[in-house]
């Protein structure tokens, strides 16, 4: 996995960070909130974007996909947070409160849990990679 640079690393944990922040101030009814988190979400998702891998592992290729789907998850977060704000689509309020309001809740809840279990999972692919390559030094 290629590693970032500080200054990524930064950008990087600063966009996770706004993402909390922009979540938790999203419940607490702040208008900024969503603003906060699409710039975190931005920001984490194209760090995470720079981390390729460059082996055959299958299994960490397909973890990876995995990352990216989340980060898309995340940015998607970041819209429907934005169109929970209002009625943006014109929609009656019925259809409104049934498809659009808070629902970012859920697609921020697969997202994060596909980071975890992508993030762990390729931690402990990449530590038996490093195992077999030096074993067989």
């Amino acid at each position: 996995m290629r590693k970032l640079n500080k200054v990524q690393t930064i950008v990087f944990l600063a966009g996770a960070l706004l993402m909390v922040i922009g979540a938790g101030a999203s419940l607490l009814a702040w208008k900024g909130a969503p603003y906060v988190f699409a710039v975190g979400a931005l920001a984490f998702a194209s760090m995470q974007l720079l981390q390729r891998y460059e082996g055959n592992n299958f299994v960490i290729r397909r973890l990876r996909r995995m990352m990216i789907l989340s980060d898309v998850l995340f940015l998607l977060s970041a819209l429907l947070m934005f169109a929970s704000m209002g009625n943006v689509f014109g929609l009656s309020h019925i259809d409104y409160i049934t498809y659009i309001y808070n629902k970012w809740v859920l697609t921020l809840l697969v997202a994060a849990i596909l980071q975890l279990y992508s993030t762990h999972r390729i931690d402990s692919e990449l530590a038996k990679e490093t195992d077999t390559s030096s074993k067989k030094l």
